[in-house]
């Protein structure tokens, strides 16, 4: 979609959200097409008017210092509209910017895609089932739980009380700090205080990002593909459940730790 004009209140400069200004917008939508090739059913296809109101009415109606602010709204806006949608990228473009040469426009472009991810689950205090439950509850785009297992504790003080551990997959646009903060907001919501809690101690709740396909990162207290998840039972054992291809048989056997299937929570 190209040339999509809305009137907002956006801009760093003194005096810019205190009036309206022109952007131009243009998507390039990542969509399976196959269906609505064989069908030629408007109900196979995404409805490009509806993702174009979406990405237009956020111009209007928020407000960003930055481009790239209101162009990562835009995509995430995009996104959520229709789970379809598998990737977008969006260009914002402010035309007529303020400043003191002859300019037509300014612009930034940034693309987000929907990646498979896994995280993995962990409670051994409290109401464990409850604290899973909920956990999955308040996830964003999750699209398959695995089984749940009970599992002995891995480190940490002596004559802990057992975990109850699982996997979730999503299938998600967020970035990997992002799905990290998203974790630690429902770990805090169940209870868990990271401050005040013994290295490798009992816990509420515990998130781990394991996987992201496709990304890696080592930085900022967050390393992804997980460090140590290829030792520990209690993440592979769910996580083959959902995803055998990530794990090969030799490391699931290889694994330490005692883990019990209990099925569905």
């Amino acid at each position: 979609m190209r040339g999509l004009r809305a009137l907002g209140h956006h801009g760093a400069l003194a005096g810019e959200q205190d009036r309206r200004q022109p952007f131009e917008i243009d998507l390039d939508v990542e969509v399976d097409l196959g269906l609505a090739a064989r069908s030629d059913e408007l109900t196979d296809t995404v409805d490009y008017g509806a993702l174009a109101r979406v990405a237009a009415g956020v111009v209007t109606d928020e407000r960003w210092r930055l481009l790239e602010r209101l162009a990562q709204r835009v995509g995430e806006e995009v996104l959520a509209a229709d789970a379809r949608v598998a990737a977008v990228t969006v260009s914002v473009r402010k035309l007529r910017p303020p400043v003191p040469v002859d300019l037509g426009s300014a612009g930034v472009r940034l693309a987000l895609r929907r990646r498979r991810a896994f995280l993995g689950l962990g409670a051994n205090l409290g109401d464990r089932e409850g604290a899973l439950r909920a956990a999955v509850a308040a996830l964003p785009d999750v699209v398959a739980v695995s089984p749940v297992y009970e599992t002995e504790p891995v480190g940490g003080p002596a004559a802990q009380p057992p975990y109850l551990n699982q996997v979730v997959a999503l299938f998600t646009a967020l970035a990997p700090h992002d799905l990290l903060a998203v974790a630690q907001e429902v770990e805090a919501a169940a209870g868990r205080d990271r401050s005040a809690e013994e290295r490798h101690g009992p816990r509420p709740l515990d998130i781990d990002v394991l996987w992201i396909d496709g990304v890696t990162v080592d930085e900022g207290g967050l390393t992804v593909p997980h460090p140590r998840m290829w030792e520990r039972r209690f993440v592979l054992a769910p996580l083959a459940d959902l995803a055998p291809d990530l794990v090969p048989r030799e490391a699931l056997e290889t694994a330490t730790g005692t883990v019990r299937r209990l099925g569905s929570l």
